[in-house]
Formats: C-alpha cells, structure tokens, sequence
C-alpha cells in the first residue's frame, strides 16, 4: 500500500543569531490511506515542524533536507506555485488556535467562499456560497451562521469552521494540529466526532497532532512518537497502550492523569473560610440594552489547605466567579468574603489588603506574562508593590520563589520568550504565591501544557500547597486532572452550581444528569474503552 505522505529522513536547521540549531533529526514515517495517524510528543519534540515542513510552511530561517513524498512528488523541491496549488486543495491544515488562524475581521462565509473560489476558479460566487453552507452544515453549522463574525462563535464552533475550510476541496490529507487544546471535554468530543464523520465522507488520511492522549486512544489508528527531533517509536495504537517498547513512551503515557490519583485528606472546619461565595449573581450588559446573567446565585466556599475544583463547559460561568472574586467581574448581588472580608463592602484600604492575600495563575502564562520585563521583574513586581521590597532583599526574595518552584535563581534576568510553556507557568506560579496567598485562582493552569509538563506543573502545584497550605479554587474543563488534584468538586452548568461535593462522590457517583455527561464525554487513554464509547455514542 502506497502511503498518502511520506518522511524520509527529513531534517530541519533552523538558524538564529548565527547560530543553528536542528529541531527534526533524520525522521521517517508514512501515512496510509484512509488511517488516523498521530503523532505525540513534548514541545520541541518536532512533531509541528515536520507537518509545517510537508506543506511548504517553515520560516525563512529553515533549511530543510531529506525528502517528503506526496503523489509521486517531493515537496521539498516543489516551486512556489506547485506548493500553493497543494496547500488547501490536496492537503489542508487545521491550526491550533482557530481565533487566531480565522481573520477577525471578514464574516466565516466569506472566508469559506474565498477558499472555494481560490482553488475552483470556475464556480460562480451563488454556487461557490451554496458549497460553504454545505460545508457548514457537514460540521453541524446553521449555514445562516455565514455572516457571523469569528468572535460570534465559541471556540468550538471556530475549530468546526476551520475543519469546513480544510474540507472545501477534498483533501487527500487533512493534518490537524492540536486541534482539540483547550477546548472543553463536550466540545472536544464533537470536534473528534466531526473529524472522523469527515474522513468517512472524503476518504481521506488524517494526520493529527497532538499531546493529549486520551485523544490518541480516542481517534487514532497508528501512532508515532517523537523525542527531541527524533521517532522514537512508532506502533499500532492498541499495541502502543498495551506494549510501549520505549522508556520514553512509557513516561508519556504515566504522566497522563486518569483519576484517582489523590487521597482526599479530611479538613476540619474552620471559623473563617479562606473564601465564602453566597448567592453570587453576575450580570452583564448585552447588546441592544439586553441583561445577560452569567452567574445564577451560587454559593460555594473553601477552608484554609483546601482545593475546590471548579469545572463545566465554555459559557457555564466558572471563569466569571475566579473573575469576581479578583474583582475583575462585577457582583450584582450576593456576596463574596475573601478571610472574612466581605469584599462588596470593603473599604479602599481593606479591599487592597484583601487582594494581596489572593493569588491567581492564568491559563496562558506568555500572555499574563509582561513580554518587556524580565522574569524577575514579574516574580519581584507584588513585593514591590504591596510589601516595598527594594534592592538585595528584592533580589533574594526573587532568587528564593523561583528556586521554590524548581527554576535556577540567576534566571531572574531572562525574559518569558527564552522559556518553554512549562518554565513560564512555573514563573507565573512563583509570581501567585510571591506574598504568601491565602487563597490562589488557578484558572485552566495546565489546559495549554504537554501531558509530561503539566504532570510536574500540577505536582509542583501541589506541594506548595502542602507545603504553604494556601486555599485553591481550581477551575479546569480536564476531570481527570481534577480528579487527581483537588478535595471537592463543584460542577456548573448555564450560571449555574448544579453539583458540589467530595471528589469521590462527585466523578465516581454523579447525581446531576450534566455531570453524567461531563464524565462521558471526558477522554481516557484507553483505546478500548474509547471505542466501546464510541460505539454507545453512535448506538444511542
């Protein structure tokens, strides 16, 4: 069986400064006809590289060498115009970040009807418009979604247009990189669905990308392993769970949480809560004059030395309460005590002592990150600030919180771009308890992160707070990652706190059918398990 893409010994220099650096190191693999491949590994492993270099996409920096076979081809030596009739019409690429690869700035039917018009030149704009509510409709669309702006949609309904544009043209091949990231358990479950409903209509290969591997065990039929340039390992995606030969693929595969990995420790109750929440409602401003109400009278508080896991879809209000507690949203009614400070109440001088007693880290560390400032700068910049720390005091106190969270002291002076994703959400951490927090927001801390970093970012989470018993109201959409990490568990759905209890109660026994579907929906890295799923799934 002839494959429908082809490494052979490819190899990719990048140069910088005068120096060069090689990220893809001699990798040979093929893609069948018809198969999901995918392909894992760590950052900088150069799993995105080698897709990027099948479609003539490196940056002018790279120098790529080998050969990449695609009908009889190699794209390497393919011209400028041989490769913009192959990108999109026999190979199309779904990004990451479809807010990003999306233009802000024309409607999602007119980027649909440009991508058809580009490669079939011959339909006319009606029949090129009637092809993109057709596509829309394959990835369950309304097609009266065409004049919708992308910042109309949810991010799974941008993912979705993305995959329409991708499918415009047929592709042979469709490669998918990291196309699920960040998106919630349900709303990764219809991307995947949409993906594999795709490959049965176009007949196509899939090659997707992807550090998640419940979504390995989920799609994929083959998988391939990469390491720091390198495969090193490449199996049948039962035998790859069952049987990994390599050392590092077994890592991988240890790191990803799959529940029940944390003894809830009993916390005996406290006279002041680290955080009280009662009849929290958040209200907004909509358009035409509309109310939109976010948050639905919740209450919910944590004692001091407790994590509270915070979890439900996009939209369901559980990022607007971290965001009210760090007065960031506004309260419409209810109350919310931080230590006992009622914070709707509090005096100018009360409520700056209160937010110095809260941490929060972000779920994007290079955007919360300030990209002109050093390291240092951000770590030391609340003891300056709220403390008045100056001078060889700043400097040690700095040098200590990043030794605290397993970074070397005398990188005070780097700036975010010189650190992987991992290092800075260390940084970010280092920066949230830089004043001894009583409480920490950690919002979506790991959802960006390889599987092996966010293993010892969430390890490195945890013994602080061990170690400095703070408070933590983590919100996160990755129950298993929950299940490993937190004490109790209160689930949201539409503003609303449907569920809450002790973490076993709430994912081993759910009460609340949107819990029930939550818990379903939610990968596993088990290949049989996410086929017996699946199988449910399309049954029912």
């Amino acid at each position: 069986m002839t494959d429908v893409l082809r490494f052979e010994e490819l190899t990719v220099d990048f140069t910088v400064g005068g120096t060069t650096q090689r990220a893809v190191d001699g990798v040979s693999f093929g893609v069948r006809p018809g198969e999901v491949l995918a392909v894992v590994g760590e950052s900088g492993s150069g799993k995105s590289v080698t897709a990027l270099a099948a479609l003539g996409l490196l940056p002018s920096n790279a120098r790529a060498g080998g050969r990449i076979s695609f009908g009889g081809a190699d794209v390497l030596a393919m011209s400028r115009a041989e490769l913009t009739a192959l990108r999109g019409r026999r190979i199309a690429m779904i990004f990451q970040d479809p807010s990003g690869a999306l233009d802000p700035v024309f409607t999602i039917g007119a980027q649909l009807v440009e991508m058809i018009r580009t490669h079939q030149p011959s339909l006319s704009r009606s029949a090129a418009r009637e092809r993109a509510i057709e596509l829309l409709r394959m990835v369950e669309i309304p097609g009266n979604r065409l004049k919708y702006y992308p910042h109309q949609l949810s991010g799974g309904q941008c993912q979705r247009v993305m995959i329409a544009i991708a499918l415009a043209c047929d592709p042979e091949l469709l490669i998918a990189d990291e196309p699920t990231t960040a998106l919630d358990v349900t709303v990764q479950q219809e991307v995947l669905d949409v993906l594999l409903a795709m490959r049965s209509k176009i007949s196509g290969a899939i090659m997707i990308i992807t550090h998640d591997m419940g979504v390995v065990a989920d799609v994929a039929d083959r998988v391939v392993v990469m390491r720091k340039g390198s495969v090193v390992e490449t199996a049948e995606v039962h035998e790859l769970f069952d049987h990994p030969t390599q050392e590092y693929t077994r890592t991988l595969l240890d790191a990803v949480p799959r529940g029940g990995a944390r003894e809830s420790d009993p916390v005996a109750d406290q006279e002041v809560p680290a955080l009280r929440i009662d009849e929290l409602v958040v209200e907004y401003r909509g358009r035409r004059g509309r109310t939109v109400r976010a948050v639905e009278e919740v209450s919910l508080g944590l004692n001091p030395g407790e994590i509270v896991g915070l979890v439900g879809e996009s939209g369901s209000g559980k990022s607007t309460i971290g965001k009210a507690v760090l007065g960031l949203a506004p309260i419409t009614s209810g109350e919310v005590h931080v230590a006992g400070q009622a914070l709707t109440s509090a005096s100018a001088s009360d409520l700056r002592k209160t937010r110095a007693r809260i941490g929060v880290v972000f779920q994007n560390p290079a955007g919360s990150l300030n990209p002109r400032g050093t390291i240092g700068q951000s770590v030391g910049e609340p003891l300056a600030v709220h403390r008045g720390v100056r001078g060889a005091e700043l400097r040690r106190r700095v040098e200590e919180l990043l030794d605290s969270v397993e970074l070397p002291g005398a990188w005070a002076g780097r700036y975010p771009h010189e650190l992987s994703g991992g290092q800075r959400q260390r940084v970010s951490i280092a920066r949230a308890i830089s004043l001894d927090p009583g409480l920490l927001i950690a919002d979506e801390p790991t959802s960006a992160l390889d599987v092996s970093v966010q293993a010892t970012v969430l390890e490195l989470l945890r013994s602080l707070q061990d170690r400095l018993h703070f408070a933590c109201l983590f919100i996160s959409h990755d129950l298993a990652v929950v299940d490993q990490v937190c004490d109790r568990v209160a689930v949201m759905s539409q503003g609303r706190l449907v569920e809450q209890g002790d973490r076993e109660s709430v994912l081993r026994d759910p009460q609340d059918p949107y819990t029930v579907r939550l818990l379903e929906a939610a990968p596993v890295p088990d290949p049989r398990e996410q086929s017996r799923r699946r199988g449910l799934r399309l049954a029912g």
